[in-house]
Parts: C-alpha cells; sequence; structure tokens
C-alpha cells in the first residue's frame, strides 16, 4: 500500500499463504510512525481482521535497525501542536493500537533494532514477541513530557507487572534483549541472522494449527485481561490531556529538536 504524499513513510502488507505482515516502512527514520500511517494501519487492520484467509499476522519493521522509534518526533509541531490536532493524532494511534490488541486472530512482533516508545506500545499489543540480540527498548515519555497513553501503560503492566512498568516508565531508562526477556517485554531473543526465519517458522507453526481453537484461545485471552472502571479510564485519559496541555511538552518538544536537556517545570 502506497503511503500519502505528505508521508516520508508507509505500512506495507506482505502475505505469504495464511500469514500476513504489516511492515513499518520508513527506515530513514528508524521507522518512526506519523499520522499518515497509523492511518494506513488502521484502514489495513480493518481489512485483515475480516479476511478469512489470513490466518497469522506478523509485524515487524523494515531494515536492520529499527522495528519502530514510536512517533516522528519531527513532526509533533504540524501533527501534535495543538490540542485539537493531539486528540486527533491520540485517536488515531489509539484506534490502530486497539485494533491490533483485538485482533481476532495471533499477532507476533518481529522485533529487530530499536523498539521505542509508540513502537513498543505497538509490540506489546502483539500476542507473541520475538527480538533479535541488539534490540533495544524503552518508553522515553517523561523525557519528552508527554501523556503515555492509558492503553499503552496497561498492556505494558500485563507484560511487565507494576514495578517493572513503573521503572520504565518513571527512568525512561533502555533495556537490552536480555533484560527484556528477563522482564517479560519479549517471549524469545534469537541472533539477527536467524529472526526473520524463526518468526516465519513459527506464524507457519501457528497457521497450521485449527483456526477455531485459536480463536478461542485469543478470545479467552482478551475476556480475561482486567479493566478498570469508566470513571477512573476517564480521569486516566484527563491526565494524559493535560500533559499535552502542558508547558512542560512543549519544553521537551523543543529541547528535543535542539538536541539539549529539557528543563522541565511540572506546569
Amino acid at each position: 500500500m502506497n503511503g500519502t504524499a505528505e508521508a516520508e513513510g508507509q505500512i506495507v502488507l506482505e502475505r505469504e499463504g495464511p500469514v500476513a505482515r504489516l511492515v513499518i516502512d520508513n527506515p530513514q527514520r528508524r521507522n518512526a510512525i506519523d499520522l499518515a500511517m497509523w492511518r494506513q494501519a488502521n484502514d489495513l487492520l480493518d481489512r485483515l481482521a475480516q479476511d478469512p484467509e489470513v490466518r497469522v499476522l506478523v509485524v515487524t519493521g523494515r531494515g536492520e535497525k529499527a522495528f519502530a522509534s514510536g512517533a516522528d518526533i519531527s513532526k509533533f509541531e504540524r501533527e501534535r501542536g495543538t490540542a485539537e490536532a493531539v486528540a486527533e493524532y491520540n485517536a488515531t494511534s489509539a484506534g490502530a493500537y486497539r485494533r491490533l490488541k483485538r485482533f481476532p486472530k495471533p499477532t507476533v512482533a518481529s522485533i529487530g533494532g530499536v523498539c521505542i516508545g509508540g513502537g513498543l506500545a505497538l509490540a506489546l499489543c502483539c500476542d507473541i514477541r520475538i527480538c533479535e540480540e541488539g534490540s533495544r527498548f524503552a518508553v522515553p515519555a517523561a523525557r519528552l513530557g508527554l501523556g503515555y497513553g492509558v492503553e499503552g501503560q496497561r498492556n505494558l503492566t500485563e507484560a511487565v507487572g507494576p514495578a517493572v512498568a513503573a521503572d520504565l516508565l518513571f527512568s525512561a531508562r533502555q533495556v537490552d534483549a536480555a533484560e527484556a526477556l528477563a522482564l517479560g517485554l519479549v517471549n524469545r531473543v534469537v541472533p539477527a541472522a536467524e529472526r526473520a526465519a524463526t518468526v516465519a517458522a513459527y506464524a507457519a507453526t501457528v497457521a497450521a494449527n485449527a483456526p477455531m481453537t485459536l480463536a478461542l484461545a485469543k478470545a479467552c485471552k482478551l475476556a480475561l485481561t482486567p479493566s478498570v472502571d469508566a470513571a477512573q479510564e476517564q480521569r486516566l485519559q484527563d491526565m494524559v490531556s493535560a500533559c499535552y496541555a502542558s508547558e512542560d511538552y512543549k519544553e521537551g518538544r523543543r529541547a528535543f529538536l535542539e538536541k539539549r536537556a529539557p528543563v522541565f517545570s511540572g506546569r
């Protein structure tokens, strides 16, 4: 699928029998994802969810440097510079996360290189995560002053538990593949040269299994996931919005573009 005129990257659909692959194709920016790409992801996920010939979905990034480096921060002023733009961006990206998390068939993240911020949020929406030995993971929201999404924080906590999630969110530190495996961020770590073949073999194994049994397993996984009540959810969403309306968010964007350390005020 081709990207829009204003997009530097695109989300590409590839097929091999019953296995579909969504490829984040923006290697010149370490597979950063902009608004147009989130829209593409939404459209493709809707289509694939309804395709009876698809039994497994693999999500990966183009090239060797990144699965996805998260949002394209260079476009924050244009795509997330006002309250209205933030609301549109967040609704569009949240739609992609939700569609991937609730995809009715097994999903696998094939991770090489960096998997950061929104990229990690995307990987955490997949049922299985397989990475290569050189991969690195982080949630840098606290260094940018932005509000990391409620669903992203829920998925992170489900994967690693509240104490580890708090550490990663509070410190914004990077972890390597070995630590990611120990923490539960990924299911398996393989040598870089073996990742493509390992993921392909795993996807083929899953695709050969009984579709109705797989659908039941996926439905149970989603149904048994804890959730918060509507009032608590709204309070958390209001806190996300407050982060984007803050002076600290402006400072975080400026500091990134100016290649300096941010100075946050808590306002």
